[in-house]
């Protein structure tokens, strides 16, 4: 896990960056195109190497081994011969642009396979086979002749590209899809199903009349009472909520789980959608919403087709476009373990199945692809720490994330309360005994990490700060001086 460089950093390099000697132009031309591919299937040294994480302690724990971005690595006893592991540090990926980013798209396609493999990620059946449909995809475009890619006025047009979104952006302010709404707050409204869960008790969902309007869902039983202006069965804030997919598409099942800020920590709550277009536009509402972005943002059609794209991608055909007999295919390196004992020799044939809905796509959309699709997973981009809470006994976990830092439960991973970055003053750590302090609008938090040094916590939350702070400009250098403030302490 070496030194953060700002391709580790996640930003974008630019080819032209005359502050940077060595930019990723280079990097994917003249100085080793091979980096843009990997190979197949690793070696057995380097499979025997990987991690498994079977609970979400061990998940935690992989992070002890991050290297220190503040000292070189030969101070932290790294010596020349010895093997380090590359990975992306902060999920938060920039500018993936295919004319000149191949190599940064294989790093992250490669990262988010081996979670995946590796179950340090969950995912559906439905979605495991997406991704093991995908693999086969890059596997066999590998081999193929791809189109070239002319890069030279990459950087102009890519600006220019920018710039006219942006100005778009600024002009229509959001998305209406006809002149009648131009006056009125978008608003969406459908029967949807809901249910407050409570433990040791069986409910079933009971039907409402759902209306989304100014980061709020309200519920009325019926949709005359709603038009009448009678008192809602439920009403719930959306802003700071934790958005969860509970999909299930062989069952036909689209659901939306919320857990919702309260005194007592995480209420949860769960929506239940009739189709597939039904669900995609609530939980692109709740969504937004939760990050304090409403339906007239001009995101939301955007956060629409995605939702829809992912899910379309989950649809097997009925007969695989390729014969199971023609390829060999390992299904180890195409699916997680707990996979490859439910399914057993159906693997082959329901991958292929899969396959027929990404068989046109070329190499570089394929990993494109796989990489939005982990994106998309719910537990994408959460950083896990063993912590302490001043004044608590038990162990808990601790979630970083790119905007918020989440408290959960050590064994099911359940959201007990969640603090997003847009809300934080500050955050120090008393280095004499190893305590960390976030300060928040609404509250401070103190707590001490178990299962690493709480530099690396520390790291993590001001590399995030940092990473927000790029602007959208595509020649912007690295500010290292910052970058060390935020991350280390500095004065």
């Amino acid at each position: 896990m070496n030194n953060q460089s700002y391709g580790e950093m996640n930003g974008s390099y630019s080819p032209y960056n005359v502050n940077n000697s060595l930019t990723l132009e280079m990097l994917n031309g003249s100085l080793d195109s091979s980096l843009a591919n990997s190979p197949s299937q690793p070696s057995p040294e380097a499979r025997n190497k990987l991690l498994r994480p079977r609970t979400l302690v061990e998940r935690a724990r992989i992070n002890v081994a991050w290297l220190d971005s503040s000292l070189s690595i030969m101070e932290q006893g790294v010596r020349e011969y010895d093997t380090l592991c590359l990975r992306f540090k902060f999920y938060s990926f920039y500018d993936l642009n295919p004319k000149y980013d191949s190599v940064r798209i294989n790093q992250i396609y490669e990262q988010a396979k081996w979670q995946l493999l590796n179950e340090e990620i969950d995912c559906t059946e439905e979605e495991m086979l997406m991704f093991a449909a995908l693999q086969v995809q890059v596997t066999l475009q590998a081999g193929v002749p791809q189109p070239i890619m002319d890069s030279s006025n990459t950087i102009v047009e890519d600006d220019i590209d920018a710039a006219l979104t942006d100005l778009q952006v600024t002009l229509e302010g959001s998305h209406i899809s006809s002149s009648s709404d131009i006056m009125q707050i978008p608003e969406l409204f459908d029967y949807l199903r809901f249910i407050k869960p409570k433990r040791f008790t069986l409910k079933a969902f009971k039907r409402y009349w759902f209306t989304c309007r100014d980061l709020h869902l309200t519920l009325y039983k019926t949709r005359e009472e709603a038009t009448q202006g009678a008192e809602p069965a439920h009403h719930i804030n959306l802003r700071g909520c934790e958005v969860t997919p509970d999909v299930n598409i062989a069952q036909s099942k689209y659901g939306i789980k919320l857990e919702v800020p309260s005194a007592e920590g995480m209420t949860e709550m769960m929506i239940r959608c009739d189709t597939e277009e039904q669900y995609a536009k609530w939980m692109a509402a709740c969504r937004l919403a939760a990050k304090g972005r409403s339906l007239a943002d001009s995101s939301y059609e955007t956060e629409v087709k995605s939702i829809v794209a992912f899910l379309q991608m989950q649809h097997p055909a009925l007969t695989p476009a390729i014969s199971p007999s023609s390829l060999n295919i390992n299904p180890d390196d195409y699916v997680a373990p707990r996979f490859l004992r439910k399914l057993k020799g159906k693997l082959v044939q329901r991958i292929l199945e899969a396959h027929t809905n990404v068989k046109d796509l070329p190499l570089v959309d394929a990993k494109l692809s796989y990489i939005k699709a982990w994106q998309s997973l719910p537990e994408y981009g959460i950083s896990l720490f063993i912590v302490k809470f001043m004044g608590h006994k038990k162990e808990e976990l601790l979630g970083v994330a790119f905007n918020r830092l989440m408290r959960m439960d050590i064994n099911t991973g359940d959201h007990i309360k969640t603090w997003r970055y847009n809300t934080m003053k500050a955050w120090n750590v008393n280095w004499e005994v190893k305590h960390m302090m976030v300060q928040f609008e609404e509250a401070n938090i103190i707590f001490s990490c178990l299962s690493a040094d709480c530099k690396v916590i520390h790291e993590f939350i001001g590399g995030y700060i940092f990473l927000s702070m790029r602007s959208k400009e595509a020649n912007q250098t690295l500010n290292e001086e910052l970058f060390h403030k935020l991350t280390g302490g500095w004065s």
